[in-house]
């Protein structure tokens, strides 16, 4: 399995996604590409549909690119070798209803100058109002995929998750979670065709898993009070995305291209001043109430 294997997998996976999303979404809108070299050694495919029945805007970015990282960079990955290979998939999806959840998911793989490889990656959710049976399925499908290639993947990337998607300055998780997975190193923990099967497993997993919900909770009834809470919601998914998300910065700092990193923010959002907090046992309360790290999404629920 060489690099351009990998490459040409996820090129295809990133197509295979966008159709699945457009049939689910129901909508005339399409996916648009803009395509983009790096000055530096390869580039990528930034597809981003706007305007959907039921995605207000979502994006899913393919890149495959290579070069030379700057000193600080290089330093930041610990590699004694600045000159690097990485190719990946990212998905964001923002929803117009605050019935149906943000979602995210990233699949990479990362060669070094000096001959290490590793895969990362993960999905997480990111519920407007939560929903304590779909975040159990949703855990449960996560758990199956990680199940079929290592029984201690899905509690140790689910903790990892839980750490890595938490924000320090609200106390609080910035969804119900997922997998996290980063550095999965070829040789050392497993061979490159193993790891990449349960790459390919993790990605398959998401159209599956989030278009269930999509065909779901589309049509439930919300108004003002739901829109006002999703915007404070969206406010606290770029908080994250900007002040402490890792690729989001290593892609400012390296020079990415501006505006496949911040695809990712939500299309409407706005901060006012020191919002009151729910009222005790309101819907809105229920959901911060699940926002904290430990939930065991998979145990047996009465």
């Amino acid at each position: 399995m060489s690099r351009t294997d990998i490459a040409a997998w996820l090129q295809d996976f990133q197509t295979r996604l966008c159709a699945s999303l457009e049939a689910a979404d129901g909508g005339p809108a399409r996916f648009g590409q803009d395509d983009w070299q790096r000055p530096g050694g390869g580039g990528g495919h930034s597809r981003v549909l706007e305007g959907g029945a039921i995605l207000e805007k979502g994006g899913v970015g393919f890149s495959a690119v290579e070069g030379e990282l700057s000193a600080a960079a290089a330093r930041q990955l610990h590699l004694p070798d600045p000159h690097f290979f990485a190719t990946g998939v990212s998905v964001v999806l923002h929803p117009r209803s605050p019935r149906v959840p943000i979602i995210h998911m990233n699949v990479r793989y990362f060669e070094a100058g000096n001959g290490e490889a590793w895969f990362g990656g993960g999905i997480d959710l990111t519920p407007i109002y939560v929903d304590e049976a779909q975040a159990r399925r949703f855990h449960q499908r996560l758990k199956k995929a990680c199940d079929e290639h290592n029984p201690a993947y899905y509690p140790k990337y689910t903790r990892w998750a839980d750490d890595y998607f938490y924000l320090p300055h609200r106390h609080e998780t910035r969804g119900v979670g997922g997998i996290f997975f980063d550095r999965l190193t070829v040789g050392q923990d497993g061979s490159v065709n193993d790891l990449f099967a349960f790459v390919r497993d993790v990605a398959e997993t998401f159209a599956p898993a989030y278009t269930e919900i999509m065909r779901e909770n589309h049509a439930l009834a919300f108004g003002p009070r739901e829109e006002a809470w999703q915007t404070l919601r969206r406010n606290r998914y770029a908080e994250f995305n900007l002040a402490f998300d890792r690729g989001t910065r290593f892609g400012l700092e390296t020079g990415g291209r501006t505006e496949s990193i911040l695809m990712s923010l939500p299309p409407r959002c706005g901060w006012s001043y020191n919002p009151a907090p729910p009222e005790e046992g309101s819907p809105e309360a229920i959901t911060l109430g699940w926002l904290r790290k430990g939930v065991d999404w998979t145990a047996a629920h009465a």
